[in-house]
């Protein structure tokens, strides 16, 4: 999943598509390159942005910590399903979750983060250029400036959601017979308006520092926190204890980062300087965080995760239990793309960097490679989810309250979802570009837009005639629409990437996991035990994903094999 091979690529576009290079990094030796500790960025200008052993290590170390946040996140909706099932206590529930997973969005995964990474990188190149010179220091600076009216801003919002939850609860699932017990839910997530935004200010400035595994533990903490209350308080809260949960979960992501943060960006106030010196340095600061920064940002994230709104108002006008399907097989699908992502994470700062230094080049292979390793990784795991869905869910999930028939639905649409996880997946990886330059630009924003009027017009013709199979579907289309807009977006406003390249890498990448898929569906009911059958997947799809890709002569596969071939030998 992390690119630990460093080689070299010359950058020269191919006089053909067939003739392209690889987005991987072919193998060759590990030298430490540019983007080591302590290295200046943007030196060594066109040099092909290897990740060197530093970001190779905080890729891997991100890695294990988002797998086991991701599995303790399976374990906290294992718990759920076991107590209160598919029903209308966990409906009432998810309808409450959509307040965290839309401030997840918002304030830890995308928003805050593409907003504050460029900010607090250019603020510590800053730092660099004024050396020991005296003076304030800017990233302290920044920090004074903009947390108080953050931390201000966040507590009026978790308040107004506190008073207005009847409200949100009403246009989020309007055909709930009974919300009261919704309304108590999404009081008690409110708290998550303050706490997700401090969590995702403190993961921002750790990121730019190249500090990633405090964020990267947030979720281990979080997820803790919900199983924790849930497993001491469901027999006397009911689905409620899960809500307090989510609240004792936020506020330990933030004890999480709070040490390290103070560590690295002390929060005493400099010596003031004069006033002419105060006022040039604040139009200094606001400048990366201005409105016209700001406005861009919040739209695509509000935007994409109105997708998941969009879900849960269609799924609550069909049977009880249709949100909680929509959910379980959501969060498992999303899983290859969740660790596709990862690698994206740790060179978001590398990417901001070269953006900020002006050096394309350097920012177009970096992207380039990212997109082939994610696209790699989250098309293996569609592969594995489209030929094992009912055997994982079973695993998963059935017992206590999860009967067969919750396995079977919740598998059916697992695999509809599948069909969209590279768009979920480009989609992650394509919007860190355009914003990391720090400037204003609208163009993710009407990307975004335009995939949820999708989503929207083709669930309402879907959900009908399928329901919650026309709901994921719809899901699919939307976002896949989101990510060809953006694909062909970056190459010509941002960064110059080769998209016709990329386009047929991808293609290649899909139809060995369309192949591998088909495979694991025809082989999976031969062994009865799902356990067994699931092992056994785990062998036969990767297999017939990389056997599949090199007939298809994909560069990312050929270059994965060849570089697990070098290091093979050279540990014998």
């Amino acid at each position: 999943m992390s690119d630990t091979g460093t080689g070299t690529e010359t950058g020269a576009r191919p006089t053909g598509v067939a003739a392209a290079p690889p987005l991987l990094p072919a193998p060759g030796p590990e030298p430490e390159g540019p983007l080591s500790p302590g290295a200046a960025p943007g030196t060594r200008s066109g040099e092909a942005p290897r990740l060197g052993s530093f970001l190779a290590r905080a890729a891997a170390a991100t890695a294990v910590l988002t797998v086991l946040g991701a599995v303790l996140g399976l374990v906290r909706d294992q718990a759920i399903a076991r107590y209160f099932g598919a029903s209308d206590a966990s409906d009432a529930f998810l309808i409450a979750w959509t307040v965290p997973e839309m401030a997840a969005t918002l304030l830890i995964e995308d928003g805050m983060a593409l907003l504050l990474v460029p900010a607090f990188s250019l603020a510590l190149t800053r730092r660099a250029a004024a050396g020991e010179a005296p003076g304030s220091d800017p990233v302290r600076d920044l920090v004074a400036t903009t947390l108080p009216r953050l931390f201000l801003l966040l507590a009026g919002g978790a308040a107004l959601l506190v008073a207005g939850a009847p409200w949100v609860v009403g246009v989020l699932a309007p055909g709930l017979a009974d919300p009261r017990l919704a309304v108590d839910c999404t009081r008690l997530t409110s708290v998550t308006v303050l706490t997700f935004g401090i969590t995702g200010y403190f993961s921002a400035a750790l990121r730019a520092h190249r500090s990633f595994l405090p964020p990267a533990g947030v979720y281990v903490a979080y997820n803790l926190g919900i199983i924790g209350m849930t497993l001491a308080l469901h027999a006397v809260w009911g689905v409620r204890a899960a809500a307090v949960g989510v609240a004792v979960g936020s506020a330990l992501m933030i004890l999480t980062q709070l040490p390290v943060f103070l560590r690295l960006v002390p929060l005493a106030r400099p010596r003031l300087p004069r006033f002419g010196q105060a006022g040039r340095r604040a139009a200094r600061i606001a400048t990366p965080l201005g409105f016209a920064v700001l406005a861009p940002v919040v739209l695509f994230v509000v935007s994409r995760q109105a997708q998941v709104l969009v879900e849960r108002f269609l799924a609550s006008t069909l049977p009880a239990g249709a949100i909680s399907h929509l959910n379980y097989a959501q969060k498992v699908a999303q899983m290859p793309m969740v660790l596709s992502l990862m690698i994206c994470t740790v060179t978001f700062p590398v990417v901001a960097q070269a953006m900020a230094a002006g050096d394309r080049e350097k920012a177009r292979l970096r992207v380039e490679r990212d997109l082939g390793l994610a696209g790699t990784v989250v098309l293996l795991g569609t592969a594995v989810v489209l030929g094992y869905a009912p055997q994982i869910i079973e695993v998963l999930f059935e017992r206590g309250a999860f009967d067969a028939a919750d396995t079977a639905s919740t598998a059916q649409v697992m695999r509809v979802y599948a069909l969209g996880l590279l768009g979920h997946c480009l989609v992650g990886a394509l919007s860190r570009p355009f914003f990391s330059s720090g400037r204003p630009t609208w163009f993710p924003a009407f990307a975004m837009g335009t995939g949820l009027l999708v989503t929207m017009g083709a669930g309402y013709a879907l959900t009908y005639r399928f329901g919650v199979d026309g709901i994921a579907t719809a899901n699919a289309i939307g976002i896949s629409t989101t990510a060809l807009l953006l694909l062909m977006g970056l190459g010509t406003r941002v960064v110059p990437i080769r998209t016709r390249a990329v386009a047929l890498s991808l293609g290649r990448l899909t139809g060995a996991s369309l192949v591998a898929g088909a495979a694991g569906w025809a082989c999976a009911p031969l062994v009865p035990d799902p356990v067994l059958s699931l092992a056994a997947g785990c062998l036969l799809v990767p297999s017939a994903f990389f056997l599949t890709g090199l007939a298809l002569r994909s560069p990312e596969v050929v270059s994965l094999l060849a570089l697990t071939r070098r290091r093979f030998l050279d540990g014998r």
